[in-house]
């Protein structure tokens, strides 16, 4: 039995709370307490009880919402093993400062018995988790070459197809390693992996990146999503707004804390440079720069190219993928190699599945559509995640031979796709 103190100046609120878990078969106990004499010492709340602590504490904020978040932040220091459940009707503006003393959730007094109980078993869920990790020894990764691949899709510039390449990028390889790849969509402000993937995430990267999930690794992992494929994903923040509230800092420490626990994370980054995806490059073992086969595109991804070198962070691992080749356009991948100054290691040709792909929420490596995009996508994973029989590439991983050398570009290719190399004027 799954024992839950509620501390509330009315007993309404545990009589709501106990209708509500009614519905389930799992046996709750709910208990109505009063606060500690002495608010210093959080443990009075249990003392003498001869079941000792509860799982979780439900705090009534109509008591006070500061001495709630302090009593939160004490139990989160003090009491680890504890889950700590809101109920206050702060809305948004309280998420993040609860989040940020260890609350585990927040329920609105007017929640459904469904939401209710939802709230309520991740609480008891996660309390079981930190107790477990309490009963053994923490478990430190100290060999940075023992940990799993960090790659890294980036653009100069929005449009070019990044998170149809990194959901692709990231399905594809939990083929070969589900329950061990990870996906991060970086693009704080408005990031599409969750639409992308047809999900709809109970938390998103501020909540992985806050409270006791930053400190905590098996924590972490209850806040990332399960989808169908068995690839975990993190999603961006609905809000915008929320983007001030992930720091640099916070992306380098959670890449970190996922390539000690994963095989494969995929990292898919907001357009240009920004502070949190020269963050993550700092974590980044391999490197995708993409870019589409236009002429701002183009410009875009060889000043990128020229930057990162300058700031020494173009991995030895990385590799230059071109979307929406199309011969039509005007453009050859000798075109592309000569202006960017740089191999183009791999050509995703336009397809006529992309799009359909995208607006169900279904990357086409999950669905298997035939398209050449589809065999150029799987092309990509194959670089990192060989298949039975295939040899691993580990430097500057060739996913095609160069332009020129029989590169792989749609069927069209005979008939003047590759012609003579000009620069693209800057």
């Amino acid at each position: 039995m799954s024992r839950i103190l509620v501390r509330s100046g009315s007993d309404d609120l545990a009589g709501w709370l106990t209708a509500a878990l009614l519905a389930t078969p799992i046996s709750y106990q709910v208990e109505t307490v009063a606060l500690p004499p002495h608010p210093g010492d959080p443990a009075l709340l249990w003392r003498g009880d001869p079941d000792g602590p509860p799982r979780v504490l439900v705090l009534d904020c109509a008591l006070g919402v500061p001495e709630a978040l302090d009593l939160t932040a004490r139990l989160d220091a003090e009491c680890p093993a504890i889950s700590v459940v809101l109920v206050t009707d702060g809305g948004p503006d309280l998420a993040l400062p609860a989040m940020r003393a260890g609350a585990t959730d927040i329920l609105a007094p007017g929640a459904t018995a469904e939401e209710v109980l939802r709230t309520v078993q991740r609480a008891v869920e996660l309390a079981e988790v930190r107790s477990a990790q309490q009963a053994g020894p923490p478990v430190v990764v100290e060999d940075r070459s023992a940990a799993g691949q960090v790659i890294s899709v980036v653009s100069p510039k929005g449009g070019v197809g990044k998170t149809t390449v990194a959901t692709n990028l990231a399905v594809g390889l939990a083929r070969s390693a589900p329950q061990a790849t990870v996906l991060v969509d970086l693009d704080i402000q408005f990031g599409d992996v969750a639409s992308g993937l047809n999900l709809d995430p109970e938390h998103d990267l501020t909540a992985a990146v806050t409270g006791q999930a930053s400190r905590d690794t098996m924590v972490l992992k209850t806040f990332l999503t399960l989808h169908e494929t068995g690839l975990y994903v993190i999603c961006a923040p609905d809000s915008p707004v929320e983007a001030e509230n992930v720091s640099a800092d916070a992306v380098r420490q959670l890449l970190r804390t996922l390539a000690s626990e994963f095989r494969y994370v995929v990292v898919d980054t907001a357009p240009g440079l920004s502070e949190h995806t020269l963050a993550a490059m700092d974590e980044t073992t391999d490197l995708v720069l993409l870019s589409s086969m236009d002429v701002p595109g183009l410009r875009g991804l060889r000043k990128e190219i020229d930057t990162l070198r300058e700031l020494t962070l173009l991995q030895r691992r990385h590799q230059v993928v071109i979307n929406f080749a199309d011969p039509s356009t005007g453009l050859t991948v000798a075109d592309v190699e000569a202006t960017i100054g740089a191999p183009v290691d791999l050509v995703l040709p336009r397809s006529k599945a992309a799009p359909a792909s995208v607006n169900l929420g279904v990357p086409l490596l999950q669905s298997g559509v035939r398209d050449p995009m589809t065999r150029q996508l799987l092309a990509l994973v194959q670089g990192f995640a060989p298949g039975p029989g295939q040899k691993k590439v580990t430097a500057a991983p060739q996913l095609g031979r160069r332009a020129g050398k029989g590169a792989p570009v749609p069927r069209r290719a005979a008939s003047g796709w590759f012609r003579r190399p000009r620069a693209v004027a800057s």
